[in-house]
């Protein structure tokens, strides 16, 4: 079982930037993928960035260039360093990780950005 805590999340006027994080902690052997995910109200949930255990990464379009995804492997930690913030990135964002076949949830951490 792996257990998914977020925080870094808050209110902040477009332009401006925050930093979430994710710690995993529980019984587990290796952490492969560790990403962000968002939800805004009315939409599904999407992909914002993930990273591998390697370190290669892949972005959404629409964050590529002001997102940027890291690890902290010794850690098990993950990043989401955000800048140039816009209202459209209002939403509730999510950590994911793989664990061999499995995948878990954090419960979220709300991100407003006002206009």
């Amino acid at each position: 079982q792996v257990q998914l805590v977020e925080s870094g999340g808050g209110l902040v006027q477009a332009g401006g930037s925050l930093r979430l994080s994710c710690a995993a902690s529980g019984n587990f052997f290796r952490i492969n993928d560790m990403g962000w995910f968002r939800q805004a109200p009315g939409n599904q949930r999407e992909l914002v960035a993930i990273i591998r255990s390697g370190g290669s990464t892949n972005y959404a379009g629409s964050v590529e260039g002001r997102f940027t995804i890291s690890r902290d492997n010794a850690k098990n930690t993950v990043y989401l360093q955000m800048n140039s913030l816009k209202p459209e990135d209002t939403a509730v964002y999510y950590c994911n990780a793989r664990s061999g076949p499995l995948s878990y949830w954090g419960k979220g951490t709300l991100v407003t950005v006002s206009s």
